[in-house]
């Protein structure tokens, strides 16, 4: 299997490449007054208006910072009723990606329960990389917003 890396600080994490619709170039968004701060605004693709969420905001309690190899990954969020809907997220150093089996991440061993996005991990070239859960990554009321524009099975 192939997943995209990236960091968030000094920790590096995966995302499992099927769940990858693109990765783009950071790239000016726009601002959304009163939105949560983990909402990066929002990123004019293909004409078609996606949220974009910063990483390390969810994770780290900071804005990601402006290097380079910071990039934002589209992903499909899946909605209650089956539809999907793009979502951007923002990322450091997402620009290399690992070949591995999903049966070769083990367990950490201790999820923070404010963090149960944190997925099992490999050990590849002496670091520790932990699989991201994409499904478990927003919190609920953040999930609840987005996934309510998520378009019906069906339709385009």
């Amino acid at each position: 299997m192939l997943f995209l890396q990236f960091r968030t600080g000094e920790d590096t994490y995966a995302l499992d490449s099927r769940r990858v619709v693109r990765v783009l170039p950071a790239a000016r968004l726009k601002r959304l007054p009163a939105a949560p701060q983990a909402v990066a605004g929002l990123l004019n693709f293909e004409g078609v208006p996606v949220p974009v969420l910063d990483l390390s905001v969810l994770t780290l309690g900071r804005p990601s910072a402006e290097h380079l190899s910071t990039r934002i990954i589209l992903t499909e969020l899946p909605g209650p009723a089956g539809g999907m809907r793009l979502l951007g997220l923002l990322a450091e150093h997402a620009t290399d990606t690992l070949h591995c089996e999903s049966g070769d991440f083990t367990p950490a061993g201790f999820t923070p329960p404010a963090a149960r996005y944190l997925g099992p991990v490999v050990s590849t070239g002496g670091t520790l990389v932990q699989r991201l859960e994409l499904e478990q990554l927003l919190p609920t009321e953040m999930y609840a917003a987005l996934a309510r524009k998520c378009a019906p099975p069906g339709t385009d």
